[in-house]
């Protein structure tokens, strides 16, 4: 009997959840938390990008069946692969073993930008690994395997995975018109934090530790020798033609070193070489991170700003103090405050210091070339998340992924379950899409109150940022006091109940909005309503003055129009 299953419909729902080149990862291990459990970061930024929570039930597939892929981007159909005997419950990038993954998109050098043209694109990469792997090794071990034998259709990419004990960092690009692909895996050291965003990063890696000489195969493997990676003391593993690929084609890059060998060898530089957009729009936000989490970063910040002579960010760095959950979840609502790139200080954030630029993000004055600044926090993010995995715990409750959708400075982070057996309305698939509205969905709720915020954002970003800290630390006062007995079915009815509350509360921070600042006033709040006067009258609003040097370029514009005589 052959079957064949198609992955067209879920496609369709979410193509937009795989356009675009601009997202941002951070990666945390056991050893930087404070509570021992690992996270990963994903913002998806997109301006075609619909929020929302995939799902994939898993389930025992009868032999034979075949599973249809299709190019999340063409939605033409990609190639048919035997479907694996078993695949897991995945609710939108973890699953139900506490392995989750996130990406950023870099493209690559022109030859191999584009990939080949059959074989299995990273959009699918991502989630097959998802469904059949249990943790970061045996993700690693299957991606490997499906494009060594299948083919890889894309550029290049760089993969977050994390389970309850391991962080890893996986950068991947395709050989072109070869087939497969050429990529190095690392293990983020034990107390460390990375991140990526949109440019690949591992420079110079270990290559055949003296100490596996006796001991077996070269770490550097094709999908036949991963049994390599079982051994946990392996931290680092690469494809087998990794250098020798980038010398044949004349590509390879050795640190800047004229004499040098195979150990001078850097994947970053070979394969995506570094930019002044790859240095300001993409690696300012590596910096950004961990520029709020360690001491003495400032040293990068030419290099952030676009110097690429200046000193190198390095592939991780260990933090001053451990992470909580919540401080990761502000670690990705960042505008570059507290630095020379600040979007909420210079004129382009207007009278209000709104941090946020429409595109495009290049423009010229009198010939001169000019950027806007590119931070974590985006207006056009899809959804984001942070993937919580905590070992201790069985994977059912251990496993959380904090959605949010729209810009992550102004969304609330709701927690969902990994053992979780359906999505809450708000978040499911299918409610609303970028062209047709759903009350009921909180990607377009969210968006309505964020727009909003952008006409007056000093004053109105600090009424949802109390909004969201009031639920954020609500939920987690809820997860932290869940029974250790607590079962599937009892986290799912939980994880719709939370949501629900997010939604009754953000309809009402909404309403609110629009009561007190309509028409540039600011009206009186006390316990959360309009103030009024005992026989019912609302309170006069405030009506704050522009700043001064907001009055000056309108004088200096239309002064002699507008002056009193």
């Amino acid at each position: 009997m052959h079957i064949k299953t198609t992955l067209l419909a879920l496609l369709l729902l979410a193509l937009t959840m795989w356009q675009g080149k601009a997202c941002t990862n951070i990666l945390v291990t056991r050893g930087a938390t404070a509570d021992g459990s690992t996270m990963i970061t994903y913002a998806a930024d997109s301006h075609t990008r619909y929020g929302q929570l995939r799902f994939h039930p898993g389930g025992i597939h009868p032999a034979g069946e075949m599973l249809s892929l299709y190019n999340y981007g063409s939605l033409k159909h990609q190639i048919d692969i035997p479907q694996a005997p078993r695949t897991y419950r995945v609710v939108g990038f973890i699953n139900e073993h506490q392995f989750a993954m996130g990406e950023t998109t870099w493209g690559g050098i022109e030859p191999l930008s584009k990939g080949n043209p059959e074989g299995i694109d990273y959009g699918n990469l991502i989630y097959l690994a998802l469904q059949r792997a249990r943790n970061c090794r045996e993700a690693i071990r299957i991606m490997a395997d499906l494009v060594d034998t299948y083919g890889y259709a894309d550029g290049g990419e760089t993969f977050s995975l994390c389970d309850p004990d391991e962080v890893w960092l996986f950068e991947i690009t395709s050989k072109g018109q070869e087939k497969g692909a050429v990529w190095v895996a690392r293990r983020v050291p034990e107390g460390y934090v990375s991140a990526h965003a949109n440019q690949a990063r591992i420079t110079t890696f270990p290559q055949e530790p003296s100490r596996w000489r006796k001991r077996g195969p070269h770490p550097a493997i094709s999908s036949l020798h991963l049994d390599y990676i079982n051994n946990p003391e392996v931290e680092c593993v690469y494809s087998h033609d990794v250098i020798s690929f980038a010398k044949k084609n004349g590509f390879a890059v050795y640190n800047g070193k004229p004499k040098h060998t195979d150990a001078d060898f850097s994947f970053a530089d070979t394969y995506n070489p570094l930019t002044f957009s790859g240095l300001r729009a993409c690696e300012a936000r590596v910096y950004a991170v961990f520029n709020r989490i360690a001491p003495d970063m400032q040293r990068y910040q030419d290099y952030a700003m676009g110097d690429p002579k200046a000193e190198r960010l390095p592939l991780w760095i260990e933090p001053a103090l451990k992470l909580h959950t919540h401080d990761v979840m502000e670690l990705m609502r960042d505008h570059f405050e507290g630095t020379p790139m600040d979007m909420t200080q210079d004129v382009g954030a207007g009278p209000f210091h709104c941090p946020y630029r429409w595109r495009p993000m290049d423009f010229k004055v009198d010939g001169k070339e000019y950027i806007h600044e590119r931070a974590i926090s985006t207006q056009q993010t899809g959804f984001s998340f942070v993937a919580q995995c905590r070992n201790w715990l069985p994977n059912h409750l251990g496993g959380i992924i904090w959605f949010g959708v729209d810009d992550t400075y102004s969304t609330c982070y709701c927690p969902m379950f990994c053992a979780i057996d359906s999505i809450p309305l708000c978040f499911r698939e299918g409610n609303g899409s970028m062209s047709q509205y759903s009350p009921t969905a909180a990607f377009w709720l969210f968006n309505r109150v964020s727009n909003f915020c952008y006409l007056r954002y000093d004053s109105m970003i600090v009424d949802v940022r109390t909004c969201q800290n009031t639920l954020e630390k609500m939920f987690a006062d809820r997860v932290s006091r869940l029974d250790s007995t607590a079962t599937p079915q009892q986290l799912t009815v939980l994880s719709h109940q939370l949501a629900g509350i997010m939604m009754h509360a953000w309809t009402e921070l909404d309403h609110l909005l629009l009561m007190r600042y309509i028409d540039g006033n600011i009206k009186h709040v006390k316990d959360g309503r309009i103030e009024t006067t005992p026989t019912g009258v609302v309170r006069f609003p405030q009506q704050p003055p522009y700043p001064d040097w907001f009055y000056r370029a309108i004088v200096n514009d239309h002064g002699e129009v507008l002056q009193v005589k």
